[in-house]
């Protein structure tokens, strides 16, 4: 009998020390940004949120809050014509962006972060560089 109370208290133990490692992972790879360190986060294949609205002059912040490297890259042609480009990296086009990927420029780390002021009203459409093909994308809605 007490070989089962044993193996029982053992057997809790260990899924309760393996529940906790697997939820640390959940954690970080769902964790959206909240408060003043970061507006979007990024989770493996994700912006969270997708969609961020603002007015005119505001900082977005974006933080890397998964274990996957990550960008941030505008789509040129669908930001506002009077808007100034960005992309992780400080690259001044889409064209240099990927040029820059080949190296793994601009790539943002695990809880790295990347900051960029909308001055233009408008719509501003970005992805992630290494994970387009899975449609990572997101939106920022700049009002006046």
């Amino acid at each position: 009998m007490h070989r089962r109370a044993y193996l029982a208290a053992v057997g809790t133990a260990a899924s309760a020390g393996l529940a906790g490692c697997s939820s640390a992972l959940s954690v970080l790879e769902d964790d959206p940004c909240t408060g003043d360190n970061c507006h979007i986060g990024m989770n493996r294949t994700e912006f969270l949120p997708e969609v961020y609205e603002i007015a005119a002059g505001d900082t977005v912040v974006w933080k890397n809050t998964s274990e996957a490297y990550h960008t941030v890259t505008a789509y040129e042609a669908l930001i506002p014509d009077a808007a100034d480009y960005f992309a992780s990296g400080g690259y001044e086009s889409q064209t240099a962006a990927y040029e820059g990927w080949d190296d793994h420029g601009g790539q943002l780390g695990t809880r790295e972060t990347f900051e960029h002021t909308f001055e233009v009203p408008g719509t501003y459409e970005y992805f992630c560089i290494p994970h387009e093909g899975a449609e990572m994308i997101g939106e920022i809605v700049v009002s006046e």
